[in-house]
């Protein structure tokens, strides 16, 4: 099976943060894999924009070592890679100075798509917006993508969407969340909305609860100053898992359209209940006693040893809406767990008589959809156990590997970032966050977070490469349930 690649219209994309670190590791190694696919035009423009003294010549090696880093290159790949580095300039600037911003306007022209990629702080957002205008350069065709954090709570997101809202239409403002770009992530909406089967079943009738996971087997590493002063609830939870849900538990839209969809996202933040503080276990690792495999425990990594800040956080919601009236929603991710995994678990209610007798099996279905690593959906059923002895029932897994069942297109489905560039140039905005999404979602999280820091909280420790700290268990016994989805 092979998929079909549609060349995107001729573009300019300045990326500013030229030289960091996600524009080394994904901005440009997505590019350049999608020029392999065919999909950039030769006369696309690149331009790096930042205040590293580079030229375009420099700029060009600096791309070239970073790809042949951060992508897998095959001989075909490799030979195309000459050709790739032709599309690419460089323009050495001052964010809030005027160093460069006239030899950046007299690079973008034409009528062409214009975009601008802020691969850099959001202190920085206001300055770009503001010169990107009065130098000339944003016209009917500009786009700007953002990076989170979108806030570091309501009342500075607001902030930051009224400042981006003085240059820019809402319509032109793209804020990226690479986990909306995962095959399986966009998946969920094909599942749902594209089979019979299951949206008549998805709702608190047929479904006895939703888990989501996102676990993590690495530490803050580099990161920890940041996520010292957001901890896991405002870097994962807020964002990453909060969209998960919304895909999960929308309504079906009118239209497959952006608006339509995100219409739908947010009214499932607006019907958030609040989390009451019996159902939120905060957690924090532990150094890593393994000679082997050492690490440094959260507070040593972040330099502060009577830090507070969670690195785990597990929680139970509700949604307020016929759909899903009592569907307890439970939530977790954690660093230094002991599997990378991201997965979300539709979990069924038993068949309502049990006519095998209660020794016989489980009899909850679950649906399983997993984001990664092998991505994929699994459904699993109860089947006899073979043999003779009596009904004896067992789970099997009705299994869908991408890897498997999509052949190479499985095997190797673009990155998150691949898509998600490619969507700014052709204008699609259905998996990026509107302002008020970001409101709202920053409105159901401040009042958990001012909660836990009233009550003077404190996470509780969970070795390093475990599965969390123990009380998330005893969230989950509580309403005899337990989780599913982090296996070695």
């Amino acid at each position: 099976m092979v998929s079909r690649v549609i060349p995107v219209e001729p573009f300019d994309l300045v990326i500013f943060g030229g030289t960091g670190d996600l524009t080394r590791r994904k901005i440009l190694p997505a590019l350049f894999r999608r020029y392999c696919a065919g999909q950039l035009p030769p006369t696309a423009r690149i331009i790096g924009a930042a205040r590293s003294e580079y030229d375009q010549a420099g700029y060009r090696d600096f791309a070239a070592i970073a790809i042949a880093e951060f992508s897998d290159l095959t001989p075909a790949s490799e030979a195309k890679l000459g050709r790739f580095l032709e599309c690419l300039d460089y323009v050495a600037i001052d964010a809030k100075g005027d160093r460069g911003w006239q030899e950046l306007a007299l690079k973008v022209t034409g009528n062409r798509v214009r975009a601008f990629y802020f691969s850099v702080g959001p202190g920085l957002f206001g300055a770009l917006a503001q010169r990107i205008q009065s130098s000339g350069m944003a016209n009917e065709t500009c786009r700007i993508v953002v990076e989170k954090p979108f806030g570091h709570d309501l009342a500075s997101a607001k902030a930051l969407n009224k400042t981006l809202a003085a240059y820019f239409d809402e319509g032109q403002i793209y804020r990226i969340d690479h986990y909306l770009g995962k095959e399986t992530v966009q998946n969920l909406m094909a599942v749902r909305f594209g089979n019979v089967l299951f949206e008549p079943l998805w709702n608190s009738n047929y479904v006895d609860h939703i888990q989501i996971t996102v676990a993590e087997t690495v530490g803050v590493g580099g990161r920890g100053g940041y996520y010292d002063k957001a901890g896991a609830m405002r870097d994962m939870m807020q964002n990453h898992l909060m969209q998960l849900l919304c895909l999960i538990a929308m309504e079906p839209p009118a239209k497959f359209e952006p608006d339509s969809v995100r219409d739908e996202k947010l009214k499932v933040i607006r019907a958030l209940e609040p989390v009451e503080p019996h159902h939120i276990v905060r957690g924090q690792y532990l150094a890593n006693a393994d000679d082997k495999d050492e690490h440094p425990s959260y507070r040593e990594a972040v330099g502060d040893p009577r830090s507070s800040t969670e690195s785990y956080i597990a929680l139970k919601t509700h949604i307020s809406t016929w759909r899903w009236a009592g569907t307890p929603f439970y939530l977790r991710t954690g660093k230094r767990l002991v599997a990378r995994s991201s997965v979300i678990n539709v979990v069924f209610k038993e068949v309502p008589h049990a006519i095998f007798g209660q020794v016989a099996g489980d009899y909850a279905n679950i649906l399983t959809i997993r984001l990664q690593p092998d991505e994929g959906i699994t459904m699993t059923v109860t089947i006899k156990e073979p043999g003779p002895g009596g009904m004896r029932l067992m789970h099997v897994p009705l299994d869908m590997s991408f890897a498997e069942a999509l052949g190479p297109d499985g095997e190797n489905p673009p990155d998150a970032y691949e898509r998600l560039i490619m969507d700014v140039i052709r204008g699609n905005q259905t998996l990026f966050m509107r302002g008020d999404e970001v409101e709202a979602a920053w409105a159901w999280t401040d009042p958990v977070i001012a909660g836990w820091q009233a009550r003077g909280d404190v996470p509780k420790p969970y070795d390093s490469g475990a599965i969390g700290p123990g009380d998330a268990d005893q969230l989950m016994a509580r309403d005899n349930r337990e989780w599913r989805g982090i296996k070695p």
